[in-house]
């Protein structure tokens, strides 16, 4: 085969004569060379026609599928925190309605209300018409959490009232338990009263600063109320005597006793046995003298005993 090239530079054409070998190589290079060129040509057209993805693009979709990755991680973690939060939370709540519900028991038992007027051991009886919420409708966490901090919130102002209440009754009981009142004898009659009388022993008229119950010798005689003892022992007059400071201002005397069965600083409950009944002192038999004295005078034990059944 016979190539002719022309060219300026050349002067006049020339001839290669090439043979069939030559012929084939000179072909493939050929075709080579078309094919690279026409794969270079299709990828920056297909890169500027915008047909195909750069590897600009291609790097910045990279980049925003990791941020959205990211931002996801980020959002659960969100999630989880405020489920953890919430968890918290509801066990507070949980515990504080259990220190309500013993604390409410407590109350029912310190104001005697009747059982089942309110029971804390039940839930509480509700009631009302279905009103179906709208389809669709959903609650959001935040406003759950709204919802949980404004129950935690009553909680506590529950919690706080429950106490005052609870501070009320208990001040109202300890009043009841350390004011005098009732006999301080279970049996026996009043052989004398407070007030003028005939002195048993002159026969004059004198002024007695208590009140007698006669009995047997030997029969419990009982505090009328809480208080502590100040005096255990014999007194001028009083015999064996034990005296009781229930605060406020108030105290009682039991005299004539045979025994004491309490010492000083002895701290003793209403209803409790101090003494037992005797003739030691000035005293015609066995007798329980028995006084009350509010701020340090001595007043008439009939109007305590009659507060006891009113």
């Amino acid at each position: 085969m016979n190539v002719v090239i022309f060219g300026k530079g050349l002067g006049k054409p020339r001839q290669i004569n090439l043979s069939g070998l030559s012929a084939g190589m000179v072909a493939v290079l050929f075709a080579g060379l078309v094919s690279v060129i026409g794969f270079a040509s299709g990828y920056w057209y297909s890169s500027v026609t915008g047909s195909g993805i750069s590897s600009t693009e291609l790097v910045n979709l990279t980049d925003e599928l990791k941020f959205a990755r990211e931002n996801i991680a980020t959002i659960r973690q969100e999630n989880e925190d405020t489920l953890d939060a919430m968890a918290i939370r509801i066990a507070q709540m949980n515990a504080r309605m259990i220190r309500l519900d013993a604390l409410g028991r407590r109350l029912t038992h310190m104001a005697d209300l009747e059982d089942g007027e309110f029971d804390f051991n039940t839930p509480p009886a509700l009631g009302g018409p279905e009103e179906p919420v709208a389809t669709g409708s959903n609650v959001a966490v935040p406003e759950v959490v709204e919802a949980m901090q404004n129950l935690h919130m009553q909680l506590d102002n529950r919690e706080a009232q429950l106490g005052v209440l609870e501070s009320v009754i208990a001040n109202q009981i300890l009043n009841e338990r350390v004011y005098p009142q009732g006999r301080p004898v279970s049996s026996g009659w009043i052989s004398s009263y407070f007030g003028k009388r005939t002195d048993p022993f002159t026969g004059k008229p004198a002024n007695h600063t208590g009140i007698d119950f006669a009995g047997r010798s030997g029969a419990d005689v009982a505090a009328v109320a809480d208080g502590v003892v100040t005096w255990s022992a014999k007194r001028y007059g009083y015999g064996l005597m034990v005296e009781i400071n229930h605060g406020n201002g108030y105290a009682t005397r039991y005299a004539h006793n045979s025994e004491n069965l309490v010492a000083v600083g002895d701290e003793v409950r209403k209803g409790q046995t101090v003494a037992l009944m005797g003739d030691t002192g000035r005293a015609t038999g066995p007798n329980l003298h028995f006084e009350v004295l509010r701020n340090g005078h001595r007043v008439n034990p009939v109007n305590f005993i009659r507060a006891a059944s009113e």
